[in-house]
């Protein structure tokens, strides 16, 4: 299948590069014209705009927008759609506000161009394991872009199928789903990332806990020098806490146990505010999720061991780089 990809960053690029190796023609732009020729080397097709990209693809087009959320989505998706023809499909995959997308979708209708919302979670690791799919679209369009979906998406694989699951695997299995119409594949991404910051901060609590065990506050015979490397190690391995994240971590450690390149500086991408302004709307409690978006807040200004495990699980699984204090 042929597919437009505007965005070549750490995302965009290895989609591409996965794409390519899945049998896919891809035709890709990016601002900066050293990534178009880096990327056109391994076999996709380089533009020059998104004018030229457009005119590129055979219709039905399709055009896959892997940038920046906010004004930088905004602006591509409209220079995007001022190129194309009745029937073609725009595909927003960075981390916009499902609220956005409802707007995009309707305002695109009426000028007969499809729109598409594909919550996207694999980071820096989704050309190899692939990526974690959540699709808003009407169900005719995800069916024309499933081989797309399928590509992106990890497969089966090795995971031992949920007991009770039996027959053919389904989209979920494989690793993605139409979870639904315009926005709902944002709406499930974006509270796939306000778990993911209640389950960082849980892991971040945890080894800071490990961190000061051996505190002068407590009493000689309850301190405890720990080996947290260690600890994140052996936790990966039969214990209830194993996951990705955990890995991750654990990688960190091992590099680096004392994390001294962190000042533990602690970004939000806003997916957690989102979640938590949802979870308002709708009158559901979120203390978890709230208290950990309020510590990233925190940690702008007081920064502790277990911020800077937070930073380290950032950096490895989005490649997400500290902002320092003031900058």
């Amino acid at each position: 299948m042929q597919l437009g990809m505007v965005g070549l960053g750490r995302m965009g690029a290895n989609m591409v590069k996965r794409l390519t190796k899945g049998g896919h023609q891809c035709v890709v732009f990016d601002l900066d014209p050293k990534r178009v020729q880096e990327i056109a080397q391994d076999g996709p097709v380089g533009a020059s705009s998104v004018q030229d990209l457009v005119q590129r693809l055979e219709k039905r087009r399709a055009v896959w927008v892997m940038v920046p959320s906010g004004d930088a989505t905004e602006n591509t998706v409209a220079a995007v759609a001022d190129t194309m023809d009745c029937g073609d499909i725009i595909i927003d995959g960075g981390n916009s506000y499902y609220k956005d997308d409802v707007r995009r979708a309707r305002k695109l209708k009426d000028r007969g161009i499809h729109y598409v919302d594909a919550g996207t979670s694999g980071g820096v690791w989704g050309v190899e394991r692939g990526y974690c799919l959540m699709v808003g679209a009407d169900p005719d369009i995800f069916n024309h872009l499933e081989p797309i979906f399928a590509t992106l998406a990890p497969g089966a694989g090795t995971i031992e199928r949920t007991r009770g699951r039996s027959g053919e695997p389904s989209r979920a299995e494989k690793g993605y789903i139409h979870a639904g119409p315009n926005g709902a594949g944002h709406f499930v991404k974006m509270v796939h990332n306000g778990i993911e910051y209640g389950l960082m901060q849980a892991f971040a609590e945890g080894f800071d806990i490990f961190k000061n065990a051996c505190s002068k506050e407590l009493e000689p015979e309850h301190r405890y020098n720990l080996n947290v490397t260690e600890i994140a190690e052996v936790w990966r391995r039969g214990s209830v806490v194993a996951s990705w994240l955990l890995d991750l971590l654990a990688i960190s450690l091992t590099e680096s146990p004392e994390l001294q390149e962190f000042t533990g500086f602690v970004q939000d991408s806003g997916e957690g505010r989102w979640t938590v302004m949802a979870a308002i709307e709708e009158a559901v409690t979120a203390d978890v999720l709230t208290s950990s978006l309020y510590t990233r807040f925190r940690s702008r200004k007081d920064h502790t061991f277990g911020e800077k495990v937070l930073s380290a699980m950032r950096k490895q699984f989005g490649g997400h780089m500290e902002r320092p204090s003031g900058g």
